[in-house]
């Protein structure tokens, strides 16, 4: 053979050296590189490299790459520099010469695809970092019904533990392989089949169904461009729904592994999923701050529960299907009413609970419902109340944080895997009823102590120590001043005895008589040591956001995080507790306190105070003295048996407070100047008398006059004695003929005051003398197991005025409720608590063309407490010139008891009218639930 033909045949050799795989090296140079831009969920450009198919679609601007001209082909131009633009973009990774070359002599080769199937999407592609830690963390774990298995996922390895198998040691059975760690394990409630989430960060997501008697893969889903969160099976086991990183929730049919639909609207990685009871609905958790209700049957978004301040990362409903519960990294569980069941709804939250001091992790419902369990990052688990979410039990000797959360059969035990791979087992306390404290002074079960002769006794000195206390008997009298021995502040005590349960009243008159003393009072031990009254547990934490409070204000106390408070909820700041109103009602406005006008009440006998700007306030839940407080993060405030000013505002600057002795025993009560001063001009006198809730009840707005056909208001207001804080009701007869009362009246339980309106017949006579003064007001109440009764004073003089120029009337809105049938003689709406609805006021105009406003925040006259003319602007509820209606809109709060109540509307055009009553019925879940079990 000559040299010539020896040379072509060794340059043939040469030239018949395999080309690059694609598979093995072209591939994974492409999703090293490109792929995540470039991808079939992101086509970047409208080019996608994720797989050999997408690549040849090449884009709009012709092909990717010309088989065997690497020079020509566009994506060896871009990666070189020889195109605009150059790829990847700056400051990204970029492929060295040799990958190029790779690339290069592929297409060289005639770019062929792999040989069958593509490469494993989920293949990651990174250099192998051996491992030193031993430590396996608990990632998910779940138990079967019957207490056959327990399910622990230790990175991509799930074990099944029979019972008594050790948690850390060998499981009795292994599911895998897993592509990457599992993060979700779910039984069937059968206990037979067992679904598992895991995936590889930034690739892709698989949920699996395996045969938990033989460890055999049923069905896999592989889909989503993350890592899997959690796949759930539907209650009827014919839906799977999974979550992932890649912010989207997919629906899968179980039985085939067919998707059926993408739930999308996250804009944050979606961490949890929960059907609903009935299957019909699922809930999910995200990092973008939110919670979001979904139809499963079509996808649809039903509501966004947007209150929680940082990422959501644990969601589920309420076994009994009637509540969604929720927490993440703002550390507070929160609970929203469940309404939005087959069509868009807001679902009213009901609690907002500072929880742990670290983000939660993972809740889960005891199987009765009784009682929910939370895991933090705190490193702690705590037990909770379902009926009220308040604290069962806390464990906070967690050796590291727990993840992972199993139930027993029972339900009165849990077990939870940890992120040092360790597992512990749990009983729960049982779910009893919650012990907080009476909100008023006295407690409903105090003592009334008995009367007798008043003991009239005058101070003398030196009584400023314990063991040189007067003795005084009670009830008492005593006259005294604060005026001691010079350069010593001093202070008087009195030793008296009282039985446990007692309820005495102290009052001290100073400042009304001219005193300069300004009186402290305080209710000591034996030994001069304070005496705790109440325990406030921080529930929130919050503070003040616009300019300082005073001492008198009842209003526009704006707080932050406003929206997580509720009505009649206790507000603490520096000492001060008060006692929310009204909510804010809109961007300018603030909480109302109690009690809703004049100055502002302080409950367990605190003194209002002035507030700063940004000072520290909370939310606090009362509990008896001596309680053992599970700790949530927030701060504990005790409050003793003290007074500076008179709570109510009754008494000026002076002070009264009532105290319920915690024992039998002897007591001391202290008189001293708040500021400690003294001298012989700091006079008082100092009553001690008992306890004796009562009330009475003044009518105002008396001497009517009302035009036929027409109507006018008048008010009646109680005065709240000692405490006593239930319900009034005043009753209204002796009327003229041709004229009616909305009767009875109830001043409700916590309230001052209560609106009616004076009707006149439109054929009414004017009233003879002698009868238009005859009307009778008699108020009534429950005290103490008997009826107590009090005349009030009557409407005075009632006139017949000439017909009124209008008339006004309540009636239905179009698609808003229809009166409902009603044996009184006034039509009937009904609401639920958390509801809107809609209704008419109209106007009879007889010359009368000019505006007729029916106020802003007080439009609803005599609405039930927590219910109000909701929606309004500046001008609030209005009939401008020359219209006859408007429709008009009143919202239920969450918190509003059943009952039915007669409200009107009153303007103050033509000197003042009102509509005739209309009844409103609210309708609470408890009556709605008994309605439905009768049929």
């Amino acid at each position: 053979m000559s040299s010539l033909m020896i040379l072509a045949s060794l340059l043939a050799t040469a030239g018949d050296a395999p080309a690059p795989d694609y598979a093995g090296k072209v591939a994974p140079l492409l999703k090293k590189y490109c792929a995540g831009c470039h991808n079939d969920e992101d086509r970047e450009g409208e080019f996608s490299l994720e797989s050999y198919a997408s690549l040849q679609k090449g884009t709009s601007h012709g092909p990717a790459f010309l088989p065997g001209d690497p020079k020509g082909s566009t994506i060896v131009r871009v990666l070189t520099g020889a195109a605009r633009p150059k790829m990847p973009p700056k400051d990204e990774p970029r492929p060295g010469d040799e990958e190029v070359a790779v690339l290069e002599s592929w297409i060289e080769a005639g770019a062929r695809g792999p040989a069958g199937q593509g490469p494993d999407r989920l293949a990651l592609i990174v250099p192998k970092v051996p491992g030193h830690s031993r430590t396996r963390p608990v990632l998910a774990m779940d138990a079967t019904r019957d207490g056959r298995w327990l399910a622990v996922a230790r990175d991509a390895e799930v074990g099944l533990y029979a019972p008594g198998a050790p948690r850390d040691g060998r499981p009795t059975r292994t599911l895998g392989p897993f592509p990457g760690k599992v993060t979700a394990l779910h039984f069937t409630p059968d206990g037979n089949r067992l679904v598992t989430a895991s995936g590889v960060a930034g690739l892709g997501g698989v949920a699996a169904i395996w045969d938990v008697a033989t460890g055999q893969l049923e069905r896999k889903f592989e889909g989503h461009r993350d890592i899997l969160y959690d796949a759930e099976l539907s209650p009827d086991g014919k839906t799977l729904a999974t979550c992932s990183y890649d912010r989207k929730i997919e629906l899968w049919d179980a039985a085939t592994g067919a998707p059926l639909r993408t739930l999308e609207g996250h804009t944050g990685a979606v961490y949890d999923v929960a059907f609903s009871p009935d299957g019909r609905s699922l809930v999910s958790a995200s990092a973008d701050d939110t919670c979001k209700v979904w139809r499963v049957r079509d996808g649809l978004r039903l509501d966004t529960l947007p209150q929680p301040l940082k990422a959501e990362s644990t969601c589920t409903f309420s076994p009994d299907g009637n509540a969604i519960v929720a927490g993440g990294a703002d550390n507070n569980i929160r609970v929203w009413r469940f309404v939005s069941r087959d069509e868009p709804a807001i679902n009213p939250m009901e609690v907002a609970r500072f929880a742990h001091e670290a983000a939660i992790v993972r809740l889960a419902f005891t199987p009765d419902g009784s009682t929910l369990v939370s895991l933090a990052e705190d490193r702690t688990v705590k037990a909770w109340r379902a009926s009220d979410y308040s604290e069962l039990k806390l464990w906070d000797d967690q050796p590291d944080v727990a993840t992972a959360l199993a139930f027993a059969p029972s339900g009165k035990a849990f077990e939870v895997g940890r992120m040092d791979g360790s597992v512990a087992k749990y009983d729960l306390p049982a779910a009893t009823s919650s012990g907080s404290a009476d909100a008023r002074a006295p407690s409903a079960t105090a003592a009334t102590p008995a009367g007798g002769s008043i003991a009239q006794v005058a101070e003398h000195e030196p009584n400023d120590e314990p063991a040189a206390a007067n003795a005084i008997s009670l009830p008492a009298k005593v006259s005294g001043a604060i005026h001691g021995a010079a350069g010593r502040p001093d202070a008087d005590l009195f030793r008296f005895r009282a039985r446990a349960g007692e309820a005495w009243v102290f009052e001290v008159d100073a400042a009304r008589s001219k005193s300069r003393l300004d009186s402290f009072l305080e209710v000591l031990d034996a030994k001069g040591r304070r005496v705790p009254r109440v325990l406030l547990q921080a529930v929130r934490d919050s503070y003040f956001t616009f300019r300082g409070k005073d001492g008198s204000e009842t209003d526009d106390f704006r707080v932050f995080n406003w929206e997580e408070m509720r009505l009649n909820e206790y507000l603490y700041a520096s000492g001060e507790v008060v006692k929310l109103w009204l909510y804010p009602r809109g961007p300018d406005s603030g909480f109302v306190v109690y009690p809703g006008q004049g100055e502002r009440w302080g409950y367990f006998d605190t003194t209002p105070l002035a507030h700063a700007l940004g000072e520290p306030c909370y939310i606090v839940r009362p509990h008896p003295p001596g309680s053992r407080l599970v700790p949530n993060g927030l701060p504990v405030f005790s409050l003793d048996y003290e007074n500076d000013d008179d709570a109510h505002r009754e008494l000026g600057k002076d002070s009264r407070l009532t105290f319920t002795a915690p024992a039998d025993g002897e007591y001391l009560v202290k008189v001293r100047d708040v500021r400690g001063l003294q001298g012989p001009e700091f006079r008082y006198t100092l009553a001690a008398r008992p306890c004796r809730p009562d009330f009475a009840v003044t009518l105002a707005g008396a001497d009517l006059a009302v035009g036929p056909g027409g109507a006018k208001e008048f008010k009646v207001s109680a005065r709240r004695i000692d405490g006593f804080d239930g319900p009034i009701r005043v009753d209204i007869a002796g009327l003229p003929p041709g004229f009616r009362a909305s009767t009875p009246l109830i001043i409700e339980a916590g309230q001052v005051e209560a609106l009616g309106v004076l009707m006149a017949d439109a054929k009414a006579a004017p009233p003879p003398a002698d009868i238009a003064k005859k009307s009778t007001v008699r108020a009534s109440a429950q005290i103490g197991g008997r009826e107590v009764a009090h005349d009030a004073n009557n409407l005075g003089t009632i006139k017949l005025a000439p017909a009124p120029k209008l008339r006004v009337t309540i009636g239905p809105a179009e698609g808003g409720p229809r009166p409902t049938s009603s044996s009184g003689e006034y039509p009937e709406y009904e609401i639920e608590p958390g509801q809107t609805i809609t209704l008419t006021v109209k106007v009879e105009r007889s010359g009368y063309d000019g505006q007729v406003p029916f106020g802003t925040t007080g439009a609803g006259r005599n609405l039930p407490f927590g219910v109000i003319v909701d929606n309004l602007g500046l001008n609030g509820l209005l009939v401008l010139e020359n219209q006859k209606e408007r429709t008009f809109f009143v919202t239920a709060d969450r918190d509003t008891p059943d009952q039915v109540r007669p409200f009107h509307l009153t303007t103050t055009a033509e000197g003042g009218l009102s509509s005739s009553p209309v009844l409103l019925r609210v309708k609470g879940r408890r009556q709605q639930a008994t309605e439905v079990s009768r049929r």
